[in-house]
């Protein structure tokens, strides 16, 4: 009998995964067969938010096709450049909402850590592509000061860790910041926002298998998926092991323009989370950066999609429509 190996073990480890990521819009467009026009527009966009993508996404690709939804969210374009009115470089205020080093205290009973500024890949969409990292990380003073913030306000319950993506720090530190936290009596959940399952699913090893399940804390583990063709088997694979070990897994998405805003793609989505047991959460409108309006759906729009999904879903599969508002309490549901 041939014994049963896991197939994560016959990948890259995930820091090789990293180290070989396309970064050179010319080896990327060169490698999925593009169309050499591309080019001088994504050498541009580039030069402003630099290009980061594994090799194992760019797999999931069409090659040759410029609208392949994965790709659309990697490829600098040269409407990146263009200045848009209405869209900035701090488009949900965290700027404002930070108290400490590397926190940010937007919602009551709640807290974000600014882990790191390091992602697996660059989304072209992202809504802290501007983010001033180097200023304002937690890991900057080893988290000190954003660990005191939290033990001085009992009022806050859960920790959120984003960053940047938190998963790019490594397990042995990562088990340090999980220590420091636990100490801390008031906090009662731990929440973890990453899109590495997704790019780099190998990152989900024993060893931080290991420290979800050893923790106090009732833990949830949102993901950041797009699109069905992100649900590689391997993916699926990394999201069932963090689902054996006792966290709670959940997902948000943006909606983009020409990526998933029709109905079908919608559907597929939710339809393939729930088969590996993760729940749709929220669907974000675009937040308005600066660099990304090109994928921007407007309200309208997007209202009436979601009118469509919840005529061909169960409830339980239909994520919550919302975007964000600077200083309000909350997310802002987005309903007819």
């Amino acid at each position: 009998m041939i014994p049963r190996t896991d197939s994560l073990c016959q990948t890259p480890s995930w820091n090789e995964a990293i180290a070989n990521a396309f970064t050179s819009p010319e080896e990327l467009i060169d490698y999925l067969e593009l169309d050499k026009a591309l080019l001088p527009a994504a050498r541009a966009a580039a030069l402003q938010f630099g290009l980061r993508v594994p090799r194992e996404y760019v797999d999931c690709m069409e090659k040759g096709n410029p609208q392949d939804p994965l790709l659309l969210q990697v490829l600098p374009l040269g409407a990146e450049l263009e200045l848009q009115l209405g869209f900035s470089t701090d488009p949900v205020g965290d700027l404002a909402a930070a108290p400490a080093k590397g926190v940010l205290h937007k919602y009551h009973g709640r807290a974000l850590l600014v882990t790191t500024g390091a992602c697996a890949v660059n989304c072209r969409y992202c809504f802290r592509r501007h983010f001033p990292y180097q200023e304002s990380s937690a890991y900057l003073d080893r988290w000190q000061s954003a660990l005191d913030y939290l033990r001085s306000d009992p009022s806050i319950h859960e920790v959120i860790l984003s960053g940047g993506d938190p998963l790019m720090i490594a397990d042995s530190r990562l088990a340090e910041l999980f220590q420091a936290l636990e100490a801390i009596p008031h906090l009662m959940r731990l929440r973890i926002h990453t899109r590495m399952p997704v790019i780099v699913p190998q990152r989900i090893t024993g060893d931080f298998l290991e420290e979800l399940g050893r923790m106090r804390f009732k833990t949830v583990v949102v993901i950041h998926c797009n699109h069905a063709h992100e649900l590689t088997s391997a993916v699926c694979l990394a999201l069932r092991r963090l689902q054996e070990s006792g966290v709670m897994l959940l997902n948000q998405s943006v909606l983009l323009k020409g990526v998933n805003d029709d109905v079908e793609t919608q559907i597929q989505l939710s339809e393939a989370l729930f088969d590996v047991q993760v729940t749709p959460y929220y669907l974000h409108l675009l937040d308005p950066v600066q660099g990304a309006a090109h994928f921007d759906v407007g309200r309208e729009e997007a209202q009436v999609l979601y009118q469509k999904l919840l005529q061909r879903l169960p409830g339980y599969l239909v994520p919550k429509l919302v975007y964000e508002k600077p200083g309000e309490a909350s997310k802002t549901s987005l309903t007819l």
